[in-house]
């Protein structure tokens, strides 16, 4: 008699504790195909918060993970705090099992419970989070600048006052912490680093390097203090004419005015030696495009920056301001987390916002996705409706509630977490 084969035992869904940590490195180490040093691993275990991690457990062992981490981020209309969603993964023998769709929603259930009302995310791939409710929320640009003919226009804005000032990153982190606290406010998307996140950003061992140079630290400031900074590295090269041909890349680049901003990258621009200028991760609304003379030479791609997930409609729509009055009734569907599903009236001026269940008619029809889409301020969702995505019962309703969800400043997150 044939024997049939015993059923496989259900991964079980549970929270970790810090004595999971070293399992924790293996099965990130394999799903994202890396080895991390011992410096990268006590970074990473400096930002982990282990009260709000998941693991899946095959047996005793770890096969999977996420974690939650309590941030503080610029909504429109203020800083609120946020979970950003963060080390997720599955190892490759036991992925096509469910296990990543158990994981986010036994997060998100615990966030529908207690926690944040909206959660982000950077996205390994781009095909992965949208089936768990996830829209593409914020986007940014990378420019590749050859720096021949590359200059600023003789309209960008100077100040004889400021002067630059070649630090040791670590020397200046104090400076460095002043601009990005003053930065933070101004723009939805920029979350507070906490002093372990400082800690990974200034690393400097040979496996944050990749083959460049240390960090590099420029401070623009006046008598009064700090104005902004660049971080940057570098990698030396000459052509087989030995011409200079380096490239330098641009890690971290924040100004407090238009003099600043625009004296660091000129900085950057005119550093001896370099032939190329990489900024991997800038804001679509970057003000060097319109300080270049030639802004061809920015060279810029497009790329996906945060996604984000409504958790629950009622909480999240008022939890952030809104750039003009909307009375609009919304039709949401969200197989993944039912409770957002159905219709919610969304009223908002410059007071606040209230949003509760209705049954009055619908004026638009969306998936959950595309309110995370629009959430920070930086999607319209006209395109939306040209895709077929979302729906109006009401001419205009899709106009009124894109004007009001829409912030002046685009979003952006500037550091993955």
């Amino acid at each position: 008699m044939n024997s049939q084969p015993k059923p496989r035992p259900e991964t079980v869904i549970r929270p970790m504790d810090e004595s999971d940590w070293p399992q924790w490195v293996e099965i990130d180490q394999e799903a994202f195909v890396e080895d991390y040093s011992p410096a990268r691993v006590e970074r990473f275990k400096a930002l982990m918060e282990f009260d709000r991690m998941l693991g899946a457990y095959d047996g005793d062992r770890l096969v999977g993970s996420t974690v939650g981490l309590s941030l503080t981020m610029t909504l429109p209309g203020g800083p609120r705090p946020v979970c950003g969603v963060s080390a997720v993964c599955v190892i490759p023998s036991h992925r096509r099992r469910g296990i990543l769709s158990r994981l986010m929603r036994t997060q998100l259930e615990s966030l529908h419970e207690g926690g944040e009302p909206v959660a982000l995310l950077y996205a390994s791939e781009g095909a992965i989070y949208g089936r768990f409710g996830y829209g593409r929320a914020v986007d940014n640009l990378f420019f590749r600048i050859p720096t021949r003919g590359a200059r600023l226009a003789d309209h960008a804005p100077s100040d004889p006052s400021l002067r630059l000032r070649v630090v040791r990153p670590a020397a200046a982190r104090g400076d460095l912490e002043k601009v990005f606290e003053s930065v933070l406010p101004s723009r939805p998307g920029l979350y507070r680093r906490s002093p372990a996140m400082w800690d990974a950003i200034l690393a400097d061992d040979e496996k944050s390097r990749r083959g460049r140079s240390s960090l590099r630290c420029v401070v623009a400031e006046d008598d009064a203090g700090p104005r902004g900074y660049v971080l940057f590295r570098a990698k030396a090269g000459v052509t087989d004419h030995d011409l200079p041909d380096g490239e330098l890349r641009v890690s971290d680049l924040f100004g407090l005015d238009p003099a600043a901003y625009a004296l660091l990258w000129r900085h950057v621009l005119e550093r001896d030696l370099v032939a190329r200028v990489f900024a991997p991760s800038r804001p679509v609304d970057d003000p060097l495009m319109h300080l270049l003379t030639e802004p061809r030479l920015l060279n810029a791609g497009w790329l996906d920056d945060m996604w984000a997930r409504v958790v629950d409609v009622d909480r999240a729509l008022p939890y952030r301001a809104y750039s003009a009055p909307v009375d609009v009734v919304i039709d949401v569907t969200d197989t993944f987390c039912p409770w957002n599903a159905g219709r919610w009236r969304l009223s908002a001026d410059a007071s606040g916002a209230t949003c509760h269940r209705t049954n009055d008619p619908a004026d638009i029809e969306l998936p959950v996705s595309v309110l995370g889409a629009a959430y920070l301020g930086g999607r319209a969702l006209g395109s939306y409706e040209a895709a077929g995505i979302i729906r109006e019962t009401r001419p205009g309703a899709i106009r009124a509630l894109s004007a009001a969800m829409s912030w002046e400043t685009r979003p952006w997150g500037g550091l993955i977490f």
